[in-house]
C-alpha cells in the first residue's frame, strides 16, 4: 500500500535502541513502584511516550520481527529464525530508499538466532562481537567486530551496554563526517540472565538479580545520552527506545496480557512537544508511527499503522506465544486463537489482570483470523520478499 503525506518530510538520523526484557511495569511511568529506572522515567517525560504499547511475543527475535517487518506474529518460530528470512521487505528498505545507511549493532554474536543473516540480507551493515565465528558467505554486507580493546566488560551474552553504545557513537561520528544519514538498530543484552554488569555503576551487586540489571540498563542509557548530547549529530537525531519483550510471560492465563506491556518512546523529535499517547498500540506500529511523524511517502506491505492517526475502533494489540495468538481491541476484548481452529473470547480486566470469558464476537474473530492468516500466507508464498 502507498503511504502518502501532504506535509513537508524531514530526514533526521534515527537510532532505535531495542532493550532486552524491559517490561513496562518496571517503569514508574507505567505504574511500577520499583524506582529502578530514574533515567528512563525522566526521558519518558520528554518524549512521545506510548502508555499502552504491547509486544507481539515473548522472545527477542519476535520483537525484532515486529519492529523490522511490521507483521503480526505467525504460528511457530519467528520469521527471523527461519531459513527463508532473507531479502524480505523491512523498515530498512524504507530508510534505504530515503538515502540512509542502515546498521545493526549487537553486543553479542549476531550469528545467534540467525540475526546477522536476517539483517545482513536486509541491507544492514553489521557491528557485533563475533568471537571467531565464521561469516555467512551468502550475504554481502560490511561486517565489523567489536575489538577486545573496546570491551570493558562482557559475559556470555555479549559486551555490556555501555561498550555497545560507545561503538554506536563512534559509527555516528564517522557518518556525520561523511554526511551520511543513518538508521541504527541497536540490540542490548545486559538485562539478561546472569544479570552481570560492570562493578561500581549501580548500588546492586552484579549477578544478584534482575533489578540490578535493569538499574544498570537505565544507567548505561543515561551515560549514552549524556555523551551523545555533546555530539554534532545529536540535534539531527531521533531516538526510539522500545523493549523487545517482557521479562516474564508465564502467567495465570493462556495469554497474560499484562506480561506483554512494553516500553516505547520517541525522543528528540524536531519541533514536537512531548506527549503521552494513550492509544492501544502494537509493537508493529512503532515504525509506521515514526514514518508518519516524518511525513514520509513510502510503499509497503506493513500491517502496522501510524497510531497517532488511528481511530479508536481500529486500535489493537497482537499478542502471541508459541501456541496461541491473541487479538485485543481498544475495549479490551481479547480473542485467542489456538490450534485445531479453537478460539475463545475474553474481556481483559486491566486492574486485576484477569480474563473474563465472553460470548463470541464474530467481527473480532474474523479480524483476528484474517490478520494472522494473511500474514502467514504472505510469508509462505514469498510475498513479504522484495520485488
Amino acid at each position: 500500500k502507498n503511504q502518502d503525506s501532504l506535509n513537508q518530510s524531514i530526514k533526521p538520523n534515527v537510532i532505535l535502541i531495542c532493550v532486552e526484557s524491559l517490561s513496562g511495569k518496571l517503569l514508574n511511568s507505567l505504574g511500577g513502584d520499583y524506582n529502578i529506572t530514574p533515567f528512563l522515567d525522566s526521558l519518558a517525560q520528554e518524549s512521545i511516550f506510548f502508555e499502552n504499547l504491547y509486544a507481539t511475543g515473548t522472545r527477542t527475535v519476535r520483537g525484532m520481527e515486529a519492529l523490522m517487518l511490521s507483521v503480526p506474529p505467525t504460528p511457530g518460530r519467528s520469521i527471523i529464525k527461519r531459513t527463508n528470512s532473507d531479502h524480505l521487505f523491512t523498515i530498512g528498505n524504507v530508510f534505504a530508499e530515503k538515502g540512509y545507511k542502515n546498521t545493526f549493532f549487537y553486543g553479542g554474536d549476531g550469528y545467534f538466532d540467525n540475526m546477522n543473516y536476517f539483517f545482513g540480507s536486509s541491507g544492514f551493515n553489521i557491528v557485533d562481537r563475533s568471537r571467531g565465528f565464521f561469516e555467512e558467505e551468502s550475504i554481502s554486507t560490511q561486517h565489523q567486530s567489536i575489538q577486545d580493546n573496546e570491551v570493558s566488560f562482557e559475559n556470555a551474552w555479549g559486551v555490556c551496554d555501555e561498550d555497545l553504545y560507545n561503538k554506536v557513537m563512534d559509527e555516528a561520528d564517522k557518518n556525520f563526517v561523511s554526511k551520511t544519514p543513518f538508521f541504527d538498530f541497536v540490540m542490548t543484552t545486559s538485562n539478561h540472565k546472569p544479570f552481570t554488569y560492570p562493578d561500581g555503576k549501580v548500588d546492586i551487586p552484579s549477578g544478584k538479580n534482575r533489578a540490578g540489571a535493569v538499574k544498570y540498563t537505565d544507567y548505561a542509557l543515561k551515560e549514552f545520552f549524556s555523551k551523545a548530547r555533546n555530539k554534532p549529530w545529536f540535534e539531527h537525531t531521533v531516538f526510539i527506545i522500545v523493549s523487545d519483550h517482557c521479562a516474564s510471560s508465564a502467567g495465570r492465563w493462556a495469554i497474560d496480557v499484562d506480561k506483554y506491556q512494553i516500553v516505547g518512546m520517541i525522543y528528540n523529535f524536531p519541533n514536537k512537544d512531548p506527549m503521552k499517547v494513550s492509544a492501544l498500540a502494537s509493537q508493529i506500529d512503532v515504525l509506521p508511527t515514526l514514518f508518519g511523524l516524518l511525513n514520509w511517502d513510502y510503499k509497503s506491505n506493513f500491517y502496522g499503522q501510524n497510531i497517532l492517526e488511528t481511530p479508536v475502533l481500529e486500535q489493537r494489540a497482537l499478542l502471541g506465544n508459541y501456541r496461541k495468538l491473541g487479538y485485543m481491541d481498544s475495549a479490551h476484548k481479547l480473542t485467542i486463537l489456538s490450534e485445531q481452529k479453537q478460539s475463545n473470547q475474553f474481556f481483559w480486566q486491566q486492574e486485576t489482570d484477569s480474563l473474563l470469558l465472553q460470548p463470541t464476537d464474530s467481527l473480532n474473530l474474523k479480524k483476528a483470523i484474517s490478520l494472522y492468516q494473511t500474514a502467514d500466507y504472505l510469508y509462505h508464498e514469498g510475498k513479504l520478499k522484495l520485488d
